[in-house]
């Protein structure tokens, strides 16, 4: 398995000033991070964070792409669009895309497969609602969800990033335990070896109000291969903190 892999998302967050000191503050203190790195930024910031970050070890990434190619599609960004802006990552399938845009798991599955098109790593992610994981069936939801990412891009599977966001751990300030975090993690690297010889390529990263107190313990876990992180990585000194933690 490569190195850490950890993931900031922005979210609907920034500002062009507060982006450049932020970007800035979190730049001058790489110094000892060995870690893989990515920050997740608003679409109209794309072109001021790929400036801010050329050269640096910081990866640019986008939150969304569009599941059509090209068209009459007023407002959506396709997957060649990000590549002009030079993007290495893309969330598809995000909890709350899924939870208020609508997106299905056939459409998150094809969301992967244009990001994959075009060279564009999809961080795909899954995940249960609090219901379903009282019900008993956070199993059998995480792997629905990667499972049609799977068929509708098994030729290039290993190719990847998966992303464990039980949906009632997102904003609220719950985090599963690392042993209820590594239990998710080990079905899908299980899921993940019966679809490709290749699984050890594939990261899982856990995405559940990972925090600088908590990172630690969760990136212990022996399947928990980094963290997409929130509302933390608007903040230099956390988003530094964990980093930091992942390249231990």
């Amino acid at each position: 398995m490569a190195s850490k892999l950890m993931v900031g998302n922005w979210k609907m967050h920034g500002s062009l000033a507060a982006n450049a000191s932020l970007l800035s503050e979190i730049l001058s203190g790489m110094g000892g991070v060995n870690c893989r790195a990515a920050l997740c930024v608003p679409s109209p910031y794309l072109t001021q964070a790929q400036s801010l970050l050329a050269g640096s070890a910081l990866a640019l990434g986008a939150q969304d792409v569009s599941d059509h190619e090209s068209g009459a599609y007023t407002g959506e960004v396709s997957a060649a669009m990000l590549r002009d802006f030079a993007v290495r990552y893309c969330l598809v399938g995000h909890s709350e895309r899924r939870q208020y845009h609508g997106e299905t798991d056939a459409v998150v599955a094809i969301k992967a497969q244009r990001a994959l098109s075009v060279g564009i790593t999809p961080i795909v992610c899954v995940g249960e609602r609090l219901a379903e994981r009282e019900a008993g069936l956070t199993e059998a939801v995480v792997k629905r969800q990667l499972a049609a990412v799977i068929h509708a891009n098994g030729h290039c599977i290993s190719e990847i990033v998966v992303a464990y966001e039980p949906v009632w751990a997102i904003g609220t300030g719950l985090t599963a335990t690392p042993e209820q975090a590594q239990g998710v993690h080990a079905v899908l690297r299980t899921q993940l070896q019966a679809a490709t010889a290749q699984a050890e390529r594939v990261s899982i990263l856990y995405g559940g109000s990972m925090n600088a107190a908590n990172a630690s313990s969760l990136l212990a876990q022996p399947d928990v291969d980094g963290g997409l992180i929130g509302g933390a990585s608007l903040k230099a000194t956390d988003f530094l903190s964990m980093l930091k933690a992942a390249s231990r």
